[in-house]
């Protein structure tokens, strides 16, 4: 009886199996039709539609009824549609390297296994890529949940014309790795990012006291540093450890086990209203009384969530400032329009760095 089961249930399966085959590659045709309308616009042509991907994510969540739970079913409808996408126009998107960073992770949650992630060696190279057009799009990390911003990514807007055109907030898990020519029994150094160190500090007081601490430019060079010496261990992530085949002797050593950063995604183009948006700007004033008292107001008078303000030194001249402020909206919702308003008769410069989906995944 369990064998006639179990056969009968594997048939259901393969004809699940064969009518998900055929749903996937009618979609696909759909994707290249799509295509060949769209180049009927020549240079104008947009394939990648982060709004109109947000919305379709959403709507999954939202008609999912399990058993698979909503952020499951999401990210195998963003592989499909990441696989079509590719049908359309293959999208380039350069990230801080090496491979097998955090930020080559985020920018495959967004944009799916399908895109072709470029590693470059510093944030303002990513910049400067996406400038140059040799990339669609670049993913640069914006801010951790427990060492806070990071500052390169917002200096690197000040010189830059490029736009914000979407966010990814990537669950940080830190893992010690070692490789198969590493004494277990007498590792000396631990190579890892300075952010990735002090985010398990504490763990590595109470478990590798004695073990030196060494600072890299990336937890993926770390891992490949410790391919050849045979008394290091590295601090890395997942795609680190399967990139450069390394073991994980302890997993998830973060001492926040909430540890996130979120990413930004950064491009040329202007991104239309979602239904559920975020919009980043950059304001510049001079350092006088009241001067954040006033951006503020503008936002409370119309009851606008403000999500994050930072403040970074101005080029412009000694003890000037801008202000990097994220709320929720859109730029062309009425109401935001009002804020930016007021927000451009009270400073000396406003520059709107982009509205876009709020991250889904």
């Amino acid at each position: 009886m369990t064998d006639d089961k179990l056969k009968g249930l594997r048939t259901k399966i393969d004809k699940l199996d064969q009518d998900i085959l055929k749903l996937i590659s009618e979609r696909a045709r759909c994707a290249q039709e799509v295509a060949r309308v769209k180049q009927t616009e020549g240079a104008a042509a947009v394939f990648y539609r982060p709004e109109r991907e947000a919305q379709v994510l959403r709507r999954v969540m939202e008609r999912n009824n399990g058993p698979l739970d909503d952020e499951e079913m999401a990210r195998l409808f963003r592989e499909i549609m990441s696989a079509c996408l590719a049908l359309e126009e293959p999208v380039r998107v350069a990230f801080l390297g090496p491979e097998g960073t955090f930020t080559q992770q985020a920018a495959m949650k967004h944009f799916g296994h399908s895109a072709i992630s470029v590693p470059m060696a510093a944030i303002d190279e990513v910049f400067r890529e996406v400038t140059a057009g040799a990339v669609s799009y670049g993913v640069v990390p914006v801010e951790n949940s427990t060492e806070g911003v990071v500052s390169h990514t917002l200096d690197s807007f000040m010189d830059s014309s490029l736009k914000i055109c979407g966010e990814v907030v990537l669950r940080i898990h830190q893992h010690l790795l070692v490789s198969e020519n590493t004494r277990r029994d007498n590792i000396t150094r631990i190579y890892s990012h300075a952010q990735s160190l002090a985010q398990c500090r504490k763990w590595l007081d109470a478990h590798w006291p004695m073990a030196e601490r060494v600072a890299v430019s990336s937890n993926a060079e770390a891992a490949k540093r410790i391919r050849g010496e045979w008394n290091s261990a590295a601090i890395a992530g997942d795609m680190a450890a399967d990139i450069y085949g390394l073991e994980k002797i302890s997993e998830k050593i973060e001492d926040q086990p909430d540890n996130s950063t979120r990413f930004l995604i950064i491009g040329h183009q202007d991104v239309p209203v979602s239904g559920e948006d975020k919009t980043s700007i950059v304001v510049s004033m001079r350092n006088q009384s009241g001067a954040l008292h006033s951006i503020l107001e503008a936002f409370d008078v119309h009851d606008v969530d403000l999500t994050r303000v930072e403040t970074r030194p101005s080029r412009t001249g000694i003890w000037n400032y801008v202000f990097f402020i994220d709320f929720e909206g859109h730029k062309d919702d009425p109401v935001i329009q009002k804020v930016l308003g007021k927000l451009a008769d009270r400073v000396n410069d406003l520059r709107v760095l982009g509205s876009y989906p709020k991250g889904v995944l």
